[in-house]
């Protein structure tokens, strides 16, 4: 009966630890195609900044490259296995969030201060419309994961990206605007994304928090 009881006890262990191995590979795996996703999302947005000198076009590649940021500390609490380590992630998240807010409102700022031209519209407009592409894909694939795997920073995560993309569509409006004859409206476009991304900040603040 004892050797019964401890081969049950015994089996039931190996069995947790299996789930959580599995949910540690399911939780880097989403963390990485996510990583992925947005890092050539980055990457094709630099490439177009450079050509435009868009203000809200940087505006929302620092807060992209800000969240493909947010990975790794994800990453590492998935691979420790650790629920601690995943609040300490979601509260990473939080702050690199606050961060690029801080980033994209100063550089709005200094942009109204000293005007310059945004050029390549039609360039622009692509942009944004691939910042919106690969943050709907980066929230699709952290919201699922995230529901599956019971991973309150993850959720927060996938929220983040998928506000992130409607974000993007600023970039769009941007080019819109400055090809009707008013450039100004690009640095307001970039304040406007910055007010945005501090309300994403409150609610993955809140989000993580509430799962403390």
């Amino acid at each position: 009966m004892a050797d019964h009881a401890h081969a049950a006890g015994h089996g039931h262990s190996h069995g947790l630890v299996d789930d959580s191995i599995k949910r540690s590979r399911a939780g880097m795996r989403a963390v990485a195609l996510a990583l992925l996703v947005l890092g050539l999302t980055a990457a094709a947005q630099v490439a177009v900044f450079a050509a435009s000198g868009s203000v809200a076009l940087l505006a929302d590649l620092i807060h992209n490259a800000g969240d493909a940021a947010t990975a790794i500390p994800l990453g590492i609490a998935f691979a420790l296995r650790s629920a601690r380590a995943e609040r300490w992630a979601g509260v990473a998240v939080v702050v690199a969030i606050f961060v690029s807010a801080c980033v994209a409102g100063y550089q709005a700022v200094h942009r109204l201060i000293e005007p310059a031209d945004v050029r390549h519209l039609g360039a622009l407009a692509a942009a944004g419309a691939v910042g919106f592409a690969g943050n709907w894909i980066a929230a699709l694939i952290r919201s699922r994961a995230g529901r599956r795997l019971d991973s309150p920073a993850l959720v927060a995560d996938g929220a983040h990206a998928r506000a992130d993309a409607y974000v993007s569509l600023a970039v769009v409006a941007s080019a819109a605007v400055v090809a009707i004859g008013l450039p100004i409206a690009d640095p307001l476009i970039g304040l406007g994304i910055t007010v945005v991304i501090l309300r994403i900040t409150w609610d993955s603040w809140r989000t993580v928090r509430a799962h403390g």
